[in-house]
């Protein structure tokens, strides 16, 4: 979910808490559209993130925060330390009951004049801002992205403009009150759902709040208003008035809700969201822990999506090319496939050739290679002797069958670099941090599929940055399975002894996967979990009955300079499974 008006309500009061009276000591600009400020306050340190990220826009104070900053600060980040660093800041504040965030701060200029900045933060998804001006006359310094005409006619930030707010929605604040009688009929007036006329009438609710409200006072979420008594629409309002009785007050309750069985976060807020029947709920003081905790999985995979869409983007032309290389390279050897009819009417245009005539354009004759002795027409070039034409078949069959020596050896190099770059998709998928990353990068350098960047350094073939995923079977045997290719040929080539259990997709992309067993019998149910492992951790994830090869590791050869990441192997098996999510987060907690 995004963060609602609610949420954002919260994340202010504990910011107001926190950092007011504080002094900005440092500012960094990690990513592009992420301010880090590093605030002193009663002899603590705070981390503060604000995001204007596109899909992940939040604010909080941050514990687990590590991201590397740029050998060179951007300009915004630059202007910020001019007028931030060294500030006090006075005040933070939510903007109505928007989802705008307004941290004041109040520093020294060049000439010693004391002057207050507000920094606005927008959490609006694609147009989140974060946005530095004059708290005097409103007038804009600068923002972390510049919406010029171009982008929008009806609201422009620039410097030099002065800030205004965004459009306001016509909608109920619901901290300014709201009667009873007024409740109802906004309610009875929406034609839809009782949970979307609460969200769509008054400002700063989410889906999931309304939900909640309708949960707690037992009423169906699809319900429509005009179909409620009016018992249950008071009992609704009772609800909603404590539920923000208790926001005015600053009473919280932040939880952030988990799928166990999936081992997932599925959402979070400020209040109990008690309509999750089933699920885990982490309770904390601080909403900033618990914003934290729901984005950081989140934000990154979104982060690695960006930085790697030029890398996927060349990957992708490049297989483009191949498979349409590939499929002219069937038609041909198709083609190629036709050779022997080219070396009989050769033959038999050798055995007639008595009868052909210089200027025939055909000839028909009996084809002693058929067992009835059918007829065949020979086609002839009319401007060729007799001779020169029976040449000429000759000649094509003898092209024809080069051509189909070279086409096979030419559609096995595509088919492994198809099979090959497929397998670095699915990498590039599988990260799990920068670091799974980067070994991706530097394997594509090293092979020529990108370009390297200056002062680049080459680790050693086998150093593993991070390592691969690791799972215990229900019958206590160790599994694991590689993120990329490098892990996938450590595991085959130097973890695995030549009696443990490898397994791998067939004909699909995917992981190594080995069972740890060392000749030792391994159970089927291990298997099956091994085989459920391999087909999660590919291409067919979402596919069912899934076919996984498994043998010893001892018949795994990788063939001498092979692609990294492949092998072939011989006297295998073959397991069918559908993978399940439940019974993989059920073995990586084991």
């Amino acid at each position: 979910m995004a963060l609602d008006g609610l949420v954002v309500n919260s994340i202010a009061h504990e910011l107001n808490s926190k950092l007011v009276g504080g002094k900005i000591d440092r500012v960094h600009q990690p990513e592009n559209d992420e301010i880090l400020l590093y605030v002193r306050n009663n002899r603590e340190n705070f981390k503060v993130v604000l995001s204007s990220s596109s899909s992940n826009p939040r604010v909080y104070i941050a514990n687990k925060y590590n991201k590397e900053n740029p050998l060179k600060a951007p300009m915004f980040c630059m202007l910020l330390r001019k007028h931030l660093q060294g500030g006090i800041i006075t005040d933070i504040t939510q903007v109505g009951f928007e989802r705008i965030i307004k941290i004041s701060i109040e520093s020294y200029d060049e000439l010693k004049d004391k002057s207050t900045k507000n920094l606005y933060i927008e959490i609006m998804g694609r147009h989140s801002n974060i946005i530095l001006t004059h708290d005097k006359d409103s007038t804009i310094i600068d923002s972390i992205k510049r919406v010029p005409p171009s982008v929008s006619r009806a609201r422009q930030i620039l410097p030099a403009m002065t800030y205004t707010l965004p459009p306001a929605q016509d909608k109920i604040d619901p901290l300014k009150g709201c009667s009873l009688k007024s409740f109802i009929n906004t309610l009875r007036e929406f034609d839809g759902p009782i949970s979307k006329a609460i969200y769509s009438n008054f400002l700063g609710i989410s889906p999931t709040v309304a939900k909640e409200i309708c949960y707690r006072s037992s009423i169906d979420f699809d319900a429509k208003g005009e179909n409620l008594s009016r018992d249950d629409l008071s009992e609704l309002y009772r609800t909603f008035s404590d539920i923000f009785t208790k926001v005015k007050n600053g009473e919280f309750s932040p939880c952030i809700v988990i799928n166990e069985k999936l081992d997932k976060v599925v959402d979070f807020n400020c209040i109990d969201l008690t309509f999750y029947e089933g699920f885990s709920f982490i309770h904390d003081e601080s909403i900033s822990k618990i914003v934290e905790d729901y984005y950081i999985t989140k934000d990154f995979k979104d982060r690695v999506h960006q930085r790697t869409s030029d890398l996927r983007k060349s990957i992708s032309i490049k297989l483009d090319r191949l498979y349409n290389k590939q499929k002219k390279q069937q038609k041909e050897l198709k083609q190629a496939d036709n050779a022997d009819i080219y070396k009989v009417k050769g033959e038999l245009l050798t055995a007639y050739i008595y009868m052909i005539q210089k200027g025939m354009k055909s000839i028909e004759v009996d084809n002693f290679y058929d067992e009835n002795m059918a007829k065949m027409t020979i086609e002839l070039n009319e401007n060729l002797t007799p001779s020169e034409n029976t040449q000429k078949y000759f000649k094509k069959y003898n092209k024809l069958k080069t051509a189909k020596k070279e086409l096979t050896e030419q559609m096995s190099i595509s088919k492994d670099e198809i099979e090959y770059l497929e397998n670095v998709l699915l990498s590039i998928e599988n990260c799990e941090n920068l670091e799974d990353l980067e070994d991706i990068k530097e394997e594509l350098i090293k092979l020529g599929y990108a370009r390297a960047p200056r002062k680049f350094k080459a680790k050693k073939e086998m150093d593993l940055t991070t390592k691969p995923n690791k799972f215990i079977s229900s019958d206590g045997f160790t599994i694991l399975v590689g993120k990329n290719n490098k892990q996938n040929d450590y595991l085959t080539l130097r973890i695995a002894d030549p009696e443990d259990i490898w397994m791998h997709t067939k004909n699909i992309p995917g992981s190594h996967v080995i069972i740890k067993c060392a000749g030792v019998e391994v159970p089927d149910n291990t298997l099956l979990e091994g085989a459920m492992l391999a087909a999660y951790f590919s291409k067919g994830r979402m596919s069912s009955q899934v076919p996984v090869d498994y043998t010893m590791k001892k018949h795994v050869k990788k063939p001498s300079g092979s692609k990294p990441g492949m092998v072939i192997y011989e006297t295998n098996n073959t397991i069918y499974v559908t993978p399940e999510e439940e019974m993989v987060s059920k073995l990586k907690e084991s």
